[in-house]
């Protein structure tokens, strides 16, 4: 791969935290550059961060703001700028909240402004758009894989819209004019020098001051953070070795949650956690977690050198050494920070302000107590119903989701774990946290849209779906906690003993014979390890279908899609009737292997034609073999009756699968008049 070699580089917001890093290095090392760096000295950057380069004669500095198209122009021409690496922007996500216009103008007006300047004076052989991660928007908690460079954009605040903004523009002006554009997309960055509204600067001054660290929400939010310098690295290989039309995420797999950086943060400086630590209000929207699958870059030679611990010592170190370095940002400091330089924001006592946070989570405990359970008389001496707590792992996957709203339906307290399956730390500190009455595990991997992506991601499947299953059992097993854990019934296919067609369904205690496909593998693996723990109520779910319709996991909304489709029976698992059932099992302390599927079988040509007679008349759909299918898929697909005779002995009133559909899935959604 050849190299590109700068010659004039403008690099827009060098006075602030990142840029300034990267121009610093790129002055360094490449004396032979000439440098120019523009910066309107807003109130998160500083001259001093460019301290280390103005000496240099390969370095310049103007003064001036993107937004102003005559002064852009005129640095391009006359400082023969071949090169932009576009930094400039409002980054503080607080603040987008209460002052959006302003992050509408810089980022994306002047970031347009930018390029119409290299449309016009047409001498630009690189353009660098430094994006964000959050224009990802949130990534599921159970994910093991990170957002790709081609994975959608669906920011969900201010901040992170206006930066999505602004890359549909460069891309469209590199389509359109062929401007040579990069972009880039980051995690957050920590070190020297970072203004203190960010958490880990602000965190840092508030424990030199001796003041609380407050925490926004619970403190579960997951983040990456990568050291300064790495990432002025990873710029120098994107300006040297990124190509043309490429967007590189520049990330680490590495996460930590907010609580434990204001822990290690506490640790560094000897501070007792219970007592500094304070819980405030959360932002309007604060996204649980982002991402990022960061392999393409690593493929151009570039890699994280820095450990966590010896970055945040080096940081810590250095705002210990230069406590004044800002001047006075109490403001800074709040929980949610005022803008220091918009108007109409008055100083005041900002200090005792934060001083009167809520209280530490040790005085909270003193002082919190538990809500009695609900009765129809309080005065009454009868027995009480007995309450109940959940605990849901799977927030963000289609069951947990519907997990939770059959809760609030029913009354039930509920919480969702905030801890990673694989982490059996942060597991015991969930029950410890929510104290529970039960379990309920609907988190695992699947598939990205499909089974086929566990073919390619072996160890992420079994990290998940085998070392997570069984930590979470293990763990509620300790604490006396009943999991029902949501398992799969493709993990049998049609045999000799069990002829499609024959009505002879897999009963719970048969062994699995359907290897063909990675995740059945892992799944029948711990289903037989989950044998060994008696606190597990294991559900064996097959081909979900909802009466939402609209959802691209719906078994009815995945055919009702292809262009062919296999005509096979199959038991399936009609989510509406049996997961208000699998609450109820929670509750009479079912245990053991359950097939959870209505009975009987459909097959797909069955549920098509009830697909045209209630939804759509002129639907229409061809049929393929299952040989002719295996040409278009990676791993087969499994396809069974299951012998549901268990669970409709427990419930007599379950429907069989035909009945169901009609009831919970066709008859609401129904668009053709009945006859």
């Amino acid at each position: 791969m050849a190299s590109y070699e700068p010659k004039n580089i403008l690099i827009t917001g060098a006075a602030g935290f990142i840029a300034s890093h990267v121009a610093n290095r790129l002055v360094r090392n490449y004396p032979h550059y000439k440098v120019v760096v523009l910066d309107k000295l807003d109130y998160c950057s500083n001259l001093k961060n460019l301290n280390p380069s103005r000496p240099s004669p390969n370095f310049k500095f103007v003064k001036g703001d993107i937004a102003s198209a005559d002064l852009v122009n005129y640095l391009l021409i006359t400082e023969s700028i071949d090169t932009i690496m576009h930094f400039a922007a409002q980054t503080h996500v607080d603040n987008s909240f209460g002052n959006s216009f302003e992050f509408t103008k810089n980022n994306i007006y002047g970031t347009h402004v930018l390029l119409e300047a290299c449309k016009v004076t047409g001498q630009i052989r690189r353009f660098i758009h430094v994006s964000t991660d959050e224009v990802y928007g949130e990534t599921d908690e159970d994910a093991v894989v990170g957002n790709h460079e081609a994975s959608q954009l669906l920011p969900t605040n201010p901040y992170s819209a206006t930066k999505a903004g602004a890359e549909m523009l460069v891309m469209a002006y590199g389509r359109s004019y062929g401007l040579p554009v990069i972009t880039t997309r980051g995690n957050n960055v920590y070190g020297p020098n970072q203004f203190p509204e960010k958490l880990i600067p602000k965190f840092i001054l508030l424990a030199m001051r001796g003041l609380p660290l407050p925490i926004h929400g619970d403190g579960s939010n997951v983040r990456s953070y990568l050291y300064c310098e790495d990432v002025a690295e990873a710029f120098e290989v994107v300006l040297h070795k990124g190509e043309v039309g490429h967007v590189y995420n520049i990330g680490t797999v590495k996460e930590r949650r907010v609580i434990d950086v204001a822990k290690d943060i506490c640790k560094l400086f000897g501070l007792d956690t219970e007592k500094v630590i304070r819980f405030v209000e959360n932002r309007p929207f604060n996204d649980q977690r982002y991402f990022l699958d960061d392999q393409k870059l690593k493929r151009l030679g570039w890699a994280e050198r820095t450990p966590w611990e010896e970055g945040l010592k080096k940081t810590i170190e250095w705002y210990t050494n230069n406590p004044d370095y800002w001047g006075d940002v109490t403001g800074a400091l709040l929980p949610h920070p005022r803008m220091l330089m918009t108007p109409g924001v008055e100083r005041h006592n900002w200090t005792e302000e934060i001083k009167s946070l809520a209280p530490s989570p040790a005085e909270a405990n003193e002082s919190s107590t538990t809500a009695p359970a609900t009765t129809t008389n309080s005065t009454s001496s009868a027995p009480q119903k007995p309450s109940y707590k959940f605990l849901i792992y799977g927030r963000t996957g289609w069951i947990g989701g519907l997990l939770g709203k059959i809760c609030e339906k029913q009354g039930i307290p509920y919480e969702y774990g905030k801890g990673r399956l694989e982490e059996r730390s942060q597991l015991q500190e969930d029950i410890r946290n929510v104290k529970p009455t039960h379990v309920f595990n609907a988190a695992g991997v699947t598939g990205r849209p499909n089974v086929d992506w566990c073919e390619s991601h072996k160890q992420d499947t079994i990290r998940t779906n085998v070392v997570g299953t069984l930590n979470l059992a293990d763990v509620c097993r300790e604490e006396g906690l009943l999991m029902i854990n949501y398992a799969t019934g493709c993990i049998f296919e049609y045999d000799a003993k069990h002829p499609e067609g024959s009505g002879i369904g897999f009963k719970e205690e048969d062994t699995p014979n359907f290897t063909g496909s990675f995740y059945s593998k892992t799944k029948a693996m711990v289903e037989e390890l989950l044998k060994e723990y008696d606190n597990v109520c294991t559900l064996r779910v097959r081909m979900p279908i909802s009466s939402d319709l609209s959802n691209p996991r719906n078994f009815i909304t995945k055919i009702a899609r292809y262009d062919k489709v296999v005509n096979i029976p199959n038991s399936m698992t009609i989510l509406d009737e049996l997961l208000p059932i699998s609450i109820e099992m929670a509750k009479r302390d079912c245990r053991g292997i359950w097939n959870f599927t209505n009975p009987g079988v459909v097959s797909h040509n069955e549920i098509l034609e009830m697909y045209k007679k209630y939804i759509n008349p002129d639907f229409k759909w061809t049929n393929f073999t299952l040989e002719e299918q295996a040409k278009v898929i990676v791993a087969p697909r499994s396809n069974n009756e299951m012998d549901a005779s268990k669970l409709k002995a427990e419930f007599p009133e379950l429907l069989s699968i035909k009945d169901s559909l009609i009831k919970y899935v066709f008859e609401p959604n129904r668009k053709v008049p009945a006859n």
